[in-house]
């Protein structure tokens, strides 16, 4: 028995969007709950923080998400609709078009022609849509689809270093947050590398590795801030 492929490309709209909500999530807020704990305000004050971060960056995730998708989509819609009018226009240029893209990838002259006439009486926009614009439906803009999966996994992640800095006031709450968040971050790089199909410690590491050095940054602007104030 043959042994079954499984591609993962088809992945790439939703992947891109929940491992792009759920790495902002964290790093962002536990950024920002590592530099405001920097400059030692009450722990009430840092967590409203924490919140405020969580529901400012989920609904700029959501609204960045949906209207760069949706420029993309317009452009894909915007190509459609030219091929389409081309093809009322000049089916036979079209035609030739496709053949020559098919003589281009390997096929002969004529063998080309058939196929590009064949494809084209059963869907000639499909057909130019795919082997022309390289616009494949299971990879095509989806702007909500993109929306709810960033905002939705920014929420989750960034409720991680929050719940860590509710239950851990004082001292400890700098380095709590500081090291679950890498913990969160590594777990996350790697199961986004795994859906991917990648090699999940080098997901792991490259992921871990931006986080640590934002929430050193805040860290030191937060206590810098914290000494002048």
């Amino acid at each position: 028995m043959s042994q079954v492929e499984i591609h993962r490309s088809h992945r790439s709209g939703w992947l891109r969007a929940a491992v792009l909500g759920a790495n902002d999530g964290i790093v962002s807020t536990a950024s920002l709950i590592i530099g405001v704990a920097a400059a030692q305000p009450a722990h009430a004050e840092i967590i409203l923080a924490g919140v405020a971060g969580l529901v400012a960056g989920a609904m700029s995730m959501a609204a960045g998400e949906y209207v760069s998708v949706s420029s993309q989509s317009d452009a894909e819609m915007a190509d459609l609709d030219l091929e389409r009018q081309s093809l009322n226009d000049n089916y036979a240029d079209e035609l030739k078009e496709l053949a020559h893209i098919y003589e281009a990838r390997g096929l002969d002259s004529n063998l080309a022609h058939a196929v590009a006439k064949q494809l084209m009486a059963h869907d000639a926009l499909g057909a130019h849509a795919k082997d022309e614009l390289g616009l494949v439906d299971r990879v095509r803009a989806r702007p909500i689809q993109a929306a709810l999966f960033s905002a939705s996994t920014f929420t989750i992640g960034a409720a991680l270093p929050l719940f860590v800095a509710w239950n851990i006031p004082g001292s400890l709450l700098i380095p709590s947050v500081a090291i679950s968040s890498l913990v969160f971050l590594a777990t996350l790089g790697a199961l986004a590398a795994r859906a991917g199909g990648a090699e999940m410690s080098k997901g792991a590491i490259r992921v871990t590795f931006w986080g640590a050095l934002a929430m050193s940054l805040t860290a030191a602007v937060g206590g810098w801030l914290g000494v002048v104030v």
